[in-house]
């Protein structure tokens, strides 16, 4: 069934929206849908990290020690799952004021599909090339944008006009996340738990 989502928000994302309205799994199929796709990643970033190595410009190719990936590793995978479960939080906590009325089930399964091209973008790591990365990522993350966009009207049961609006606060907070991450890593980079080169 995970599967079936995958390849319809891909192939065409507003009948699976739809699909996902009609069904409106539970909230243990939402998660096990999050725990899988958050670990491509995990285990792409410890994989190209210690074996692969990442290069960055015209310099020597980076890597990491086993430890020290599998350490960021297992952080980025419940630093992903925990910025999902939030987004999922604040889409739920907005919807009152766009008069729509959803259970913390529909949030999550908003977040973790609109999440989920994010998440499968990581496979570019196979080719650890800065630029490469950061073009895939950004396509990525337009195509998570346009899925957000089109599932919170289907999904929330509210007129598209008001839709766009939640869909861009929806987006906004996403980034505030994204920050909070980024600003968490910092300091824990900092005091101490900088990666180990190779």
């Amino acid at each position: 069934m995970i599967l079936n989502h995958l390849w319809g928000i891909y192939a065409h994302p507003k009948e699976e929206w739809h699909s996902i309205d009609d069904r409106h799994e539970s909230f243990k199929y939402s998660l096990s849908h999050i725990l899988l796709i958050a670990l491509i990643p995990s285990l792409m970033g410890y994989y190209s990290a210690v074996y692969l190595g990442w290069s960055i410009g015209s310099g020597k190719d980076i890597f990491l020690t086993s430890q020290s990936a599998s350490m960021i590793a297992v952080a980025m995978y419940f630093a992903l799952i925990a910025g999902v479960f939030a987004l999922a939080y604040l889409a739920l906590w907005m919807a009152q004021t766009f008069g729509a009325t959803p259970t913390y089930t529909q949030t999550l399964e908003l977040s973790a599909y609109t999440a989920t091209p994010i998440f499968m973008a990581a496979f570019a790591a196979f080719y650890p090339e800065l630029w490469f990365i950061v073009c895939v990522g950004l396509g990525a993350l337009a195509y998570s944008v346009y899925l957000l966009y089109t599932g919170v009207p289907i999904l929330m049961h509210i007129p598209e006009e008001r839709g766009f609006i939640y869909a861009s606060s929806v987006v906004t907070s996403g980034l505030i996340l994204l920050v909070i991450i980024l600003a968490a890593t910092a300091i824990m980079w900092t005091s101490g738990y900088a990666p180990v080169f190779n």
